[in-house]
């Protein structure tokens, strides 16, 4: 590359040699870019282009150099390297150029190639789809059966040990398989002959041993009546011994027509009740009076369950009749096929088995027992009855439901999904979203009421049919028993002992009376029952429902207990008379005695004698001696404790759970005052100090009695303020060895028996 200037023109002359070849400007007429890139050197090209740009940018440091210094002969020189700068340019361009027609020649290249690949691969792809049809034909020449090879034909030593040489052939057939496999077919052939005629006979004799069977059948059946005749004159027999047969009799003749789950549900509670007479007594088997099994339903209707459809001949020809009649009709709208196919889905089978157990106190457990035939489970529904009508108290409305008696039997046994999981699949195609809607029209599908009747569902891999166990349900079915009993006699207890304390009464049997002191002050004042959503609402049952304790099976009431009512200001201190007046005003005004006497002590006075003084403060300015003695001191403001009791199914094996919250001088949990935290143990931890003889019925009534006297202890060993004068708002009657222990003045919540001193734990 040369640059020359002449004048005011550069001259730009381009020099590159290929094979001995000097090309230029100045040696062709006809200039080819093209044709220039293929003698070209991209390399060389390349570092063209970095030079280039070297020279402009030092052509441009000298321009802004000369501009800087502003001397006469710098336009000139300005002017030049303007000149140079401009040249580079085209220098540039012209190897941009080159730059293109390289890509543009690398992808046509590219290309090229590209489409002899796919040619290559199509040629390939033909080639291949050959071989696999090649091979699908050998493969079916290969697995081609004749229809002798479906005959099970004897093996070859059978077969020379047993045919006829005429037919074994074995010079010929031994080295040949075509003519053995013939001779063996032959041989076959042969054999199926003389079985046909043997068949024959054995027909000949059957026909024979019908007859005399048909025979004997008349002589059985001329006996039938003589056999009922018996049994009707045996009746008395067995009702003045107890074993009655015959509605024995009847009933397994209708329990051949239970599905299985209910037949093995039947038969297991039969034999059950017939063990537990037996344990009682040692007469014969008969059934226990505390269980009474019975079957109900139409047996017309389990029966047609089993017939098959009769095809009658008179379809054909109503057929076009009805197809009229339906044309003419308006279809049904998908709405109503759906309800049609879930009520078909959710079907129970027409018997059904009763189920009475009867408790000590002479209530009884009704339990009826269906099975849904397409979702293949049970279901049961209960009622409780009893021997007196009981006066059904507001909170009790949910003890004896029918919805929630058998709740959680077993652990996590609330009854509102299926327990078989194929149900799920079924539910999808119909548009059953969950059982949980239909549990008060069917029934309950609690587990246990599966296992009692044999049926056992995996959850690993669930199974669309399920055989009923007789072993699954005898293993269940004493404990299962034994908890029904235990859960009827557990709620019955707990609606009576509801219905005293909506009234205001704890009742505390004699057994349990040495549990607590004799002079209890703080009274149960409102017992009802709340929403699982109330409870839940509440901020000082917080922790119960982050620790999982408060589930939707659970029952839920909020009892009150308060002291320092007027009813207990009025109450005197040495005899527990009250005062005969009913008008006293704790806050403002206080009765007072003006001419009463005063010899070794005055229980009460008389209204006419009391005259009103004012109270300064809260407290008396200048009370009277003989106040003190017939007046109960100036009384506070009520201290309301309210309890949050969740009740478990399951009680009284599982116990209550009390959150406390006292309303006293502000508001008190156990998250701002320790001894409430240590009444909440006193009740819920140390609850088996409360649980009486067994089994525990009174258990709820005793935590509640332990609650009233905790707040006793709680309000009497309060400080008092020594810079208020007067009394103190709850006086100690409670005895205490030690008022408080630690930094966080622990009070003493233990009561000891018989010393009757509270301490600590």
């Amino acid at each position: 590359m040369e640059l020359q200037l002449k004048g005011s023109v550069i001259v730009l002359t381009l020099n590159s040699t290929n094979n001995g070849v000097t090309s230029g400007w100045e040696e062709g007429k006809y200039y080819s870019e093209e044709a220039e890139v293929d003698r070209r050197d991209p390399g060389r090209d390349y570092e063209l282009y970095k030079y280039t740009c070297q020279e402009l940018q030092r052509l441009m440091a000298e321009i802004q150099d000369l501009k800087s210094r502003g001397g006469k002969d710098a336009a000139v020189e300005i002017e030049d390297r303007r000149i140079q700068s401009c040249v580079h340019f085209m220098i540039l361009k012209k190897l941009n150029r080159l730059a293109h027609i390289r890509l543009k020649k690398g992808r046509d290249q590219t290309h090229e190639a590209k489409q002899k690949v796919d040619a290559y691969h199509l040629q390939l792809q033909n080639l291949l789809y050959e071989v696999m049809h090649l091979q699908k034909e050998i493969t079916k020449c290969l697995e081609f059966k004749s229809k002798h090879e479906e005959i099970d034909l004897v093996s070859l030593e059978e077969f020379y040990k047993e045919a006829p040489p005429d037919i074994s052939k074995a010079e010929v057939t031994m080295g040949d398989p075509h003519q053995q496999t013939l001779a063996r077919l032959d041989w076959e052939l042969e054999q199926r002959k003389r079985l046909a005629e043997k068949y024959r006979e054995c027909l000949s004799n059957k026909e024979k041993i019908l007859k005399e069977i048909e025979v004997k059948k008349e002589y059985l059946s001329s006996l039938q009546p003589r056999l009922n005749s018996i049994m009707q004159a045996s009746l008395p027999v067995q009702e003045y011994l107890f074993m009655p047969f015959d509605q024995a009799h009847k009933q397994y003749e209708t329990a051949r027509h239970l599905p299985p789950p209910l037949y093995v549900l039947f038969v297991q509670t039969t034999a059950y009740g017939q063990a537990c007479a037996h344990m009682k007594s040692s007469q014969p088997p008969r059934q226990d009076k505390t269980l009474s099994v019975a079957i109900e339903g139409s047996v017309d209707e389990a029966k047609a369950l089993f017939k098959p459809p009769e095809d009658s001949q008179d379809d054909e020809s109503d057929s076009d009749a009805e197809e009229e009649q339906t044309t003419k009709r308006r279809r049904p709208t998908l709405g109503v096929q759906l309800d049609d196919k879930r009520k078909e889905m959710l079907k129970r089978h027409p018997l059904s088995v009763m189920l009475d157990l009867k408790c000590k106190d002479d209530s009884v457990l009704h339990l009826t027992f269906y099975y849904l035939m397409n979702l293949n489970i049970m279901t049961v529904k209960a009622k409780v009855t009893t021997a007196t009508e009981l006066i059904t108290p507001i909170s009790a409305g949910d003890l004896l439901s029918p919805d929630s008696v058998l709740s959680c039997l077993y652990p996590g046994d609330h009854g509102k999904k299926t327990p078989n999981p194929a149900n799920q699949y079924q539910f999808d195609k119909v548009g059953i979203l969950t059982l949980r809607d239909y549990v008060l029209d069917l029934g309950h599908p609690y587990l246990w009421v599966q296992k009692l009747g044999g049926l056992h569902f995996p959850k690993e891999q669930p199974q669309h049919t399920v055989i009923a166990d007789h072993s699954l349900s005898a293993s269940h079915m004493e404990t299962t028993m034994k908890l029904l009993k235990t859960r009827v006699q557990s709620r019955l207890a707990l609606h009576k002992q509801f219905a005293s304390l909506e009234h205001g009464i704890v009742p505390v049997t004699s057994d349990c009376q040495y549990l607590f002191p004799a002079k209890v002050v703080s009274r149960l004042v409102k017992w009802v029952s709340i929403a699982h959503e109330d409870y839940t609402e509440l901020h000082f049952t917080k922790d119960i429902v982050e620790a999982g304790l408060a589930g939707d099976t659970n029952l839920y009431y909020m009892a009150l207990v308060e002291r320092g009512t007027e009813s207990d200001a009025c109450s005197s201190p040495s005899s527990g008379k009250g005062c005969h007046s009913q008008d006293v005003k704790y806050r403002t005004l206080l009765p007072l005695c003006s001419p009463c006497t005063h010899l070794g002590g005055i229980e009460s006075c008389d209204s006419s004698q009391l005259s009103w003084h004012l109270i300064g403060q809260g407290f008396l300015l200048e009370p009277p001696r003989c106040c003190l003695w017939c007046c109960h001191p100036a009384p506070a403001l009520a201290a309301k404790l309210q309890a949050a009791v969740v009740l478990n199914p399951g009680y009284s094996s599982i116990p209550p759970v009390f959150q406390l919250c006292l309303n006293w001088k502000g508001e008190k949990t156990n998250n701002n005052d320790d001894n409430i935290r240590a009444m909440e143990s006193e009740v819920n931890v140390c609850y088996k100090e409360l649980c009486g003889p067994r089994p525990s019925h009174q258990l709820l009534t005793n935590q509640l009695q332990r609650l009233c006297v905790l707040l006793d202890v709680y309000l009497e060993t309060e400080s008092h303020d020594d810079s208020v004068e007067g009394p103190k708002e709850f006086p100690q009657e409670k005895m205490c060895l030690r008022l408080f222990r630690g930094p966080s003045r622990m009070k003493p919540f233990k009561y000891n028996h018989p010393q009757g001193f509270f301490s600590h734990r």
